[in-house]
């Protein structure tokens, strides 16, 4: 199944948060338990976030009991100020929930039924899109991979972080499904694991060669020639060129450059927010800090005292003088990014 699909009256997800040790698929038909799984990471990942977002209007415009158009319009506005305080450094999501927006602003939808059935629908072209977007920037990334390549990547890009297929990690697939002979290096990701838990779990499915690192030995592995590509994902990318991911990215990106390495951050264009001029403006989502400390030793003990300060920002931003480039569905953009990355969000495949 999908890591987001739509049922007929509800929205199913596949609860990420139990992999790889359990197999878990959620219902939801309610907006406000949508948000909350978005917030509790059930579903993550920028693309999954906002199809799972789409739904959550999509079932805000079921749930509501309006008769009428006016009121139904309140009822989705107050939905989509839930769901986009679900997480607020993915783009992705705020994305959808104003697409959803908009296109309940069109006025020929002049019943409640016709208004509900067209959120429906909407909800679902998103979902179906990304999917096609995702193998599109696939096949344009996968220009980057040559036969043989190790590739160093940072979290999960994956099917589970998409609605299917993958972003970084549809690119390492559609490499593998062309026949070239890859390893990726995967980086655990802490403090949620992410690359330990859901991309190791991937790849294996997919029989792609791995192994998996902790986070710290990165540099080891490219400062003594053993990477030959960075490829990450990304939650949002201003108009600059500056990327927004995973905590951890940037600095992998500064050694990337220290030891040559391309760094490859892979996006659908509708994770580049061209509204915002440089990185410094995007919001960076501070979790809590049970995710740092409620780790325990292999005999059950606490990794730190009880109490103690914690700083826990789940994402950094790379500013973009150490991106290579970044793929897009629409082609890959070189510096300077603020001309390209406007070519690429246009749909101009760059030259």
């Amino acid at each position: 199944m999908r890591t987001v699909e739509w049922d007929g009256s509800g929205v199913r997800m596949i609860d990420q948060r139990l992999l790889p040790a359990d197999f878990v698929v959620n219902r939801y038909t309610d907006y406000r338990e949508v948000a909350e799984a978005i917030r509790t990471m059930v579903v993550r990942g920028a693309p999954a976030i906002g199809a799972a977002a789409g739904f959550g209007m999509a079932l805000a415009a079921l749930q509501s009991q309006a008769r009428d158009r006016p009121q139904l319009l309140r009822d989705l506005e107050e939905a989509a100020q839930r769901l986009k305080e679900a997480r607020p450094t993915a783009v992705n999501l705020a994305w959808a929930v104003d697409r959803l927006l908009q296109r309940a602003a069109d006025e020929s939808l002049d019943t409640v039924d016709r208004l509900r059935q067209a959120l429906v629908e909407e909800a679902q072209r998103i979902a179906d899109e990304d999917v096609e977007v995702n193998q599109r920037l696939g096949r344009h990334g996968a220009t980057l991979i040559r036969d043989g390549d190790t590739i160093l990547h940072h979290c999960n890009t994956g099917a589970l972080a998409t609605v299917d297929y993958g972003t970084a990690l549809g690119v390492i697939r559609t490499a593998h499904e062309q026949g070239k002979r890859i390893h990726v290096l995967v980086d655990e990701t802490r403090p949620r694991l992410q690359g330990a838990r859901l991309t190791t779990w991937e790849l294996q499915r997919l029989g792609i060669p791995f192994t998996l690192i902790a986070d710290n030995a990165a540099g080891h592995f490219m400062r003594t020639g053993q990477v030959d590509l960075v490829l990450v994902g990304a939650d949002r990318v201003a108009a600059n060129g500056d990327v927004a991911n995973k905590i951890g990215t940037y600095k992998l990106a500064v050694v990337a450059r220290e030891n040559g390495i391309p760094f490859y951050p892979c996006v659908p264009t509708s994770t580049i927010d061209l509204s915002l001029a440089t990185g410094d403006e995007i919001p960076i989502e501070e979790r809590g800090a049970e995710e740092v400390v409620g780790l325990r030793t292999a005999d059950g003990r606490p990794i730190a005292p009880e109490g103690i300060p914690v700083a826990n920002p789940a994402f950094d931003v790379t500013p973009h003088r150490y991106v290579t480039g970044i793929v897009t569905e629409n082609g890959i953009a070189y510096p300077p990014f603020d001309l390209s990355l406007r070519r690429m969000v246009l749909g101009e495949q760059e030259a």
